[in-house]
């Protein structure tokens, strides 16, 4: 497969934040940059994929999460992490 990647694309952008809705036909994405003294977050980029490509991201990160932790050790996470209410007109996911 040949894929073209543009610089700007190349460079990414941070996200911190991730917040997921989905109807009966895609799953929404976005990725939000939350800055700690200002009063709005960021929506960096929304990605919309079809459930069955849903599916094929939870397992392709959980597969790297794992080999991620097999050499690196446990990622440490945050027990009480916020919940942000959203609504996207469907479903409320959560991440």
């Amino acid at each position: 497969m040949n894929i073209e990647l543009s610089e700007q694309i190349a460079e990414g952008e941070y996200a911190n934040l991730a917040m997921i809705a989905h109807s009966s036909g895609e799953f929404v994405i976005d990725f939000i940059r939350l800055m700690p003294g200002l009063p709005k977050a960021k929506v960096k980029a929304r990605i919309v994929i079809t459930p069955e490509h849903a599916k094929r991201l939870l397992a392709a990160l959980a597969d790297n999460v794992d080999r991620f932790e097999q050499t690196f050790g446990p990622i440490k996470t945050q027990p009480d992490m916020p919940n942000f209410p959203m609504n996207f007109g469907g479903t409320m996911g959560e991440a």
